[in-house]
């Protein structure tokens, strides 16, 4: 059974090939348009996926797409004439787009990959998502819970999924509907404090950090949050359906204070009244958010029974939710899938072709076996060493190759414990927006002044983000408090987590304002890309963490090929940059410079 599947339209479109049950490829468009969040049809994409697996459209059994157009039309058609006359300019702008390309998905998908109707499956939007996750959990029964904006109607949905002889299954238990929304509430509030949406909401979580929940009553009177998780937005506060560019209304700035302008000053620690509120904002925003997510995982543990769950949908990707979700949530374990947000819809989708649909009793055929667990994120492309050299020496870019990878191991450790900072290309690139050491940047986390240099002079981003640590499991917990069952998250780095003490101490670099940090764990002896870079580090200084963040620069999608990568080092503050085991230095880095 070949599944190939499809996201694509919204933001970050990306394709998934799954062969007999094995995830063989995934990537989303943008590392091959350098578009970043591209939502596009991903040809190229899926084109990458099949040429990994050495196929072609014509061996691929199902083309499955992440949701129902038609549903979604449905809901657009519905929610916006329900606004008229207000909402006419969003009407309009909706309609434009769904009359030129949307509606005629099929056809697209069809003439643009070369594949026929017969192909071709939808899934729901939100199935989609719970099937990403339960699907490459390695739990044979869990609760699944879905929290995003919104898919065809449904913003929040909990599952009950399991697997036993007859095959898998993930049944829809309730959901939430338009437009009440954790997502559009939090995205729109993403908008309030001029940060892009669907790119700002990982900084509105690293701004909160930095302010108190005194808006928390306000944000409130925007959602009312039953016990049982159920949310109720008020719409005088949010115009998403009715204004073609804006989301919130006047009544919401006379609530919380005029909107950031988007790109204008913010200075942390706060400096001005203003400054201090928009982080108090964030705080209480992310404050609320935490609160919804515990209320309704605690529903879906009600209404299953189950004592494992999934989490899906780009709010899954608040790594701060998480952690509370696993310390007071009523699982024993919980999983998340690295490319929770829209991405992650193209591989759900292909699992659910493959292990829902074609994997019962009643799905007829050979039943595909269901893998244990996802393991790792190294899906994308590699690039062989012999093209690597050839690129450099194309390029006449001056370098040095290790022989083996215990001498470039101890070269770059030593590096980085002098206090250079490193680009690191080695194997696959990640499926999902966190770099875990297939494309990365990387420095010494002991250097309390490096956080503001690699926000300033590297990835020229806003100087209050914070970095994420790499650390080697059999010491993670001399530097950071992992709670318990959260062995799920940290090696996707999808969980913040308190730094102890020492740890606040030696690493002032990962450490956040609030003393946390978003912890990636690295076993030791594995085949990761970071791993024998830890352990060099360690011999070399006696701590086995790296500050680890995505090679790319702000607003530029994380880096796939070599030659990326070496644009990023071209154009920013990097001292020296890894190309599996060559090693390029900024001394002397182009020959025809």
């Amino acid at each position: 059974m070949i599944v190939l599947g499809l996201s694509a339209y919204f933001h970050d479109a990306a394709a998934a090939l799954v062969v007999d049950g094995e995830i063989v490829a995934a990537a989303q468009e943008e590392r091959f348009s350098r578009i970043k969040h591209d939502e596009r049809l991903p040809t190229q994409a899926a084109r990458f996926c099949l040429e990994r697996a050495g196929l072609r459209m014509a061996d691929v059994d199902h083309v499955v797409f992440y949701e129902k157009p038609l549903r979604k039309l449905e809901r657009i058609l519905v929610t916006h004439l329900r606004e008229l006359p207000r909402g006419a300019g969003q009407f309009t702008r909706a309609m434009a787009r769904w009359l030129t390309k949307r509606l005629w998905t099929q056809s697209e998908i069809c003439r643009e990959l070369d594949c026929s109707p017969d192909q071709l499956l939808f899934c729901e939007h939100h199935l989609s998502h719970a099937a990403s996750s339960y699907l490459c959990s390695p739990f044979d029964d869990a609760a699944v819970l879905t929290v995003d904006g919104v898919g065809e109607w449904a913003t929040t949905s909990i599952y009950a999924a399991r697997t036993d002889e007859r095959g898998s299954s993930i049944d829809a238990i309730r959901e939430l509907r338009y437009p009440h929304s954790i997502g559009l509430l939090y995205s729109s509030l993403t908008a309030y404090l001029g940060f892009e949406v669907n790119e700002g909401e990982y900084k509105v979580m690293g701004l909160a950090a930095w302010g108190e929940p005194r808006f928390e009553e306000e944000i409130r009177r925007i959602c009312r949050i039953e016990p049982d998780g159920a949310l109720h937005v008020d719409g005088d506060y949010l115009c998403y359906a009715r204004h073609a560019t804006k989301s919130f209304t006047p009544k919401l700035e006379a609530l919380l204070g005029p909107a950031r302008v988007p790109g204008s000053p913010l200075s942390l620690p706060a400096r001005t009244d203003d400054d201090r509120r928009f982080a108090d904002v964030a705080a209480s925003l992310q404050k609320v958010t935490e609160d919804c997510l515990l209320s309704l995982a605690r529903e879906a543990h009600r209404a299953t029974g189950s004592r494992r769950l999934c989490l899906a949908g780009g709010v899954a990707l608040n790594s701060v939710a998480n952690r509370r979700i696993v310390e007071e949530g009523p699982f024993d374990e919980v999983f998340v899938q690295p490319a929770a947000g829209d991405a992650g819809g193209a591989l759900g989708a292909a699992l659910w072709a493959t292990h829902v649909v074609h994997g019962s009793h009643e799905g007829g055929g050979a039943r595909p076996p269901r893998r244990a667990g996802l393991g790792h994120a190294f899906l994308g492309a590699d690039y062989d060493s012999d093209d690597i050299e050839r690129f450099l020496a194309d390029c006449r870019v001056e370098h040095v190759t290790h022989t083996d990878d215990p001498s470039l191991f101890a070269a770059v450790a030593g590096r980085l414990a002098r206090g250079q900072v490193g680009g690191w290309l080695r194997g696959r690139f990640e499926w999902g927006p966190r770099a875990l050491g297939g494309r990365s940047i990387l420095a010494d986390p002991r250097d309390p002044g490096m956080r503001d240099r690699v926000n300033r002079k590297i990835k020229y981003r806003e100087s209050f983000r914070p970095f994420a640590p790499a650390v080697l499991a059999d010491e993670a917990s001399r530097w950071f408090a992992l709670p318990e069952r959260i062995d799920h998250l940290t090696p996707f780095m999808l969980s913040v987590v308190p730094v102890t003490e020492e740890g606040r101490a030696r690493l002032p670099a990962v450490t956040h304002v609030d003393g946390t940090a978003r912890v990636q764990t690295v076993i030791a002896g594995s085949d990761a890309p970071l791993a024998g870079l830890l352990e060099a580090f360690r011999a070399e200084t006696g701590v086995g963490v790296l500050l680890n963040t995505s090679m790319n620069l702000k607003d530029e999608p994380l880096c796939a090929s070599p030659a990326e990568a070496f644009g990023v080092f071209a154009r920013s503050d990097l001292d020296f940059l890894v190309l599996e085991r060559c090693v390029v230095d900024k001394t002397g880095r182009s020959l025809a410079a």
